[in-house]
């Protein structure tokens, strides 16, 4: 496939496209959904979402889902960011579904990705206060019972959508090895001892810190192997930093329509704005770093689906770091194109700075995966 969209992944596109312009194409629509920008997930539409069996577009068809690849979820990915679709949700529960998937049990796998189908967000938690990029060094731990289940003790931070999850893929502490001692937990949000306060950001309610305290979980809580939580967390890099690339691949194309839209209409010194060189070049600077972001999502995750098994370090985190990177240049561009009503909200291209910015900070910064790029060398 390459860089090229099947048929079928061509009418999956254009579908999402349609039910985004239908569904959220307005800004009054928009504003509605999603409390003025404030909530970047509406339950309701969430669950149409799940009517139509896209949620499960690359989990298995066992479980309910459509059975398809990363390159298909990169599909629906791309096009919900570009149409604005109210779906926060989704990419943390794909991702964590995509865990259970590989390394839970049966019936982990029945329930978990059976509710990721019907619209259930699940999220995962692994940053701590003293814990971010070096996840290695968290502090969470899960203590071994006398009956064989787990007490739990700690904090987590930064955790997305746990607000709105129905159960979290917990990341803690059960050995001394840095990373030899860390082990992964299904852990229902409505179990006691656990509890989520949101922290304010700039873009909205979307992360929280989460307190476990004296949390018991049965000895079947287990995701995988206890101790290879470090390794597992390793597997699912191609999934993490594909799908982050493909939603921002998505924003950028957004930003830059939106901005093109402005500045054909904008009039100063007689004629429209983008007409001047200044612009027209700015733009197609941008159009063509879009277009080297598509080319590389698509080909990862093309290689991705091809060899299923294999790990993609480099490639997964070049596209993370270039479509993250190259989001965050289109936004502010596009905003100094539209001058003072690119700062106004009421133009919308604030919002999609704000989600921009903070894209090469989640999921492994830039910094990060430029290091991991540059071991991947050798270095």
């Amino acid at each position: 496939m390459g860089s090229r969209l099947t048929e079928d992944q061509a009418d999956f596109a254009a579908a999402v496209r349609d039910f985004a312009k239908r569904e959220c194409g307005t800004r009054e629509q928009r504003d509605a959904l999603t409390d003025g920008g404030r909530e970047p997930h509406h339950k309701g539409l969430y669950g149409r979402l799940a009517d139509l069996g896209w949620l499960g577009v690359c989990l298995p068809e066992e479980y309910g889902g459509a059975g398809g690849g990363l390159a298909d979820a990169c599909v629906f990915l791309e096009e919900t960011a570009y149409g604005l679709v109210p779906a926060g949700g989704f990419v943390t529960t794909v991702i964590t579904a995509k865990a259970y998937e590989r390394f839970g049990t049966e019936e982990q796998r029945r329930r978990v990705l059976g509710g990721a189908v019907r619209g259930a967000v699940l999220s995962i938690a692994m940053s701590e206060p003293a814990a971010g990029s070096d996840v290695g060094a968290l502090r969470c731990r899960a203590a071994r019972q006398p009956d064989g289940g787990w007490l739990v003790e700690g904090q987590k931070t930064w955790i997305s959508n746990a607000h709105l999850a129905e159960a979290m893929l917990l990341v803690a502490r059960t050995g001394q090895d840095k990373h030899q001692g860390l082990t992964m937990f299904h852990v229902p949000m409505d179990t006691p001892g656990v509890e989520v306060r949101g922290i304010e950001t700039m873009g909205g309610r979307e992360v929280n810190d989460v307190f476990l305290t004296g949390v018991r979980l049965p000895a079947d809580a287990v995701v995988g192997e206890v101790g290879a939580g470090w390794r597992q967390l390793m597997a699912g890099l191609n999934y993490e930093r594909l799908f982050l690339a493909a939603n921002m691949l998505g924003l950028a194309r957004r930003a830059l329509d939106d901005a093109v839209a402005y500045v054909r209409e904008r009039e100063q010194f007689g004629r429209p704005v983008g007409s001047f060189q200044a612009l027209r070049h700015r733009v197609a600077d941008l159009a063509t770093e879009i277009e080297c972001v598509r080319l590389l999502v698509r080909e990862v995750a093309s290689d991705c689906d091809a060899a299923p098994d294999r790990l993609f370090p480099r490639e997964a985190s070049m596209a993370k770091l270039k479509a993250t990177e190259t989001a965050k240049r289109v936004t502010l561009e596009c905003m100094q194109m539209m001058g003072g009503y690119g700062y106004a909200t009421e133009y919308g291209m604030e919002r999609h700075l704000r989600a921009a910015v903070v894209s090469t900070v989640y999921g492994g910064t830039s910094e990060i995966q430029r290091d991991i790029i540059g071991k991947s060398y050798g270095l």
